[in-house]
């Protein structure tokens, strides 16, 4: 555990600028507000992870949403999917409080960090292929600094199954071929040469689209979850 590291490196992410189309989406975004929320001052940046160095349990998602994260500055943070997300973890006995609703509201993770491989909120929630790659470095030098703890991971969606997979393999975990498919309840164990393995989860996203259709119900998260952290090493409720 280097929590000096991993706070030297929360702050270098959020003054990245290496993708155009995502630079002038955020501040644009920032500038315009949604008008239920005309009083904020926007983040308007990427957005770091969340949670303790020491975690033993990383949470993988996609991108900060326009009016969540990157309006408040903190990973699923302000909007519909994190209620979901932070609900869940409460329940299941890892999150100190049941929501997050902005920086400094006393939300505390218990063993558990936040991340995504993308840090800028990307037009339609959709990050280019070539965003997704420049911004990797980012989430590769987050997973070298937390192997000294973390355990198991659990990946939200698809996108971030696909994003997570070669930045494992670049933080050290040996990641079989042919690669592992995502699917809601896969595992899959990671060995490393030089030190302890990794589990890796998939679970399908906390979006609107899934869980206003009943795809993603709250039993399936908090299942998800406490499989994850089990695994892990972490006690839940």
């Amino acid at each position: 555990m280097d929590p000096s590291g991993l706070s030297l490196l929360d702050q270098r992410i959020a003054g990245c600028r290496a993708c155009p189309r995502l630079v002038d989406w955020r501040e644009e975004v920032a500038r315009t507000k949604r008008a239920a929320f005309a009083d904020w001052t926007y983040w308007g940046r990427p957005v770091p992870g969340f949670g303790p160095p020491d975690a033993r349990l990383l949470i993988i998602g996609l991108a900060p949403a326009a009016h969540g994260g990157n309006r408040t500055g903190r990973m699923f943070t302000g909007d519909r999917s994190g209620d979901v997300l932070y609900r869940a973890l409460y329940d299941v006995g890892l999150a100190s409080q049941p929501g997050s609703a902005h920086v400094g509201d006393g939300l505390e993770l218990y063993g558990v960090r936040v991340t995504s491989p993308v840090h800028c909120a990307p037009p339609a929630n959709k990050p280019t292929p070539g965003e997704r790659d420049a911004c990797r470095p980012w989430l590769v030098r987050e997973l070298r600094l937390l192997r000294p703890t973390v355990r198991a991971a659990l990946v939200l969606g698809a996108f971030g199954w696909q994003a997570a997979l070669p930045a494992l393999a670049g933080a050290g975990w040996t990641v079989p071929r042919p690669r592992p498919a995502f699917a809601h309840g896969a595992h899959t164990a990671l060995d490393a040469p030089d030190g302890p393995g990794l589990h890796l989860f998939g679970c399908f996203h906390v979006s609107q689209r899934n869980t206003f259709t009943g795809r993603l119900t709250p039993e399936m998260l908090r299942e998800a979850l406490r499989t994850a952290a089990a695994t892990a090493g972490l006690e839940t409720a």
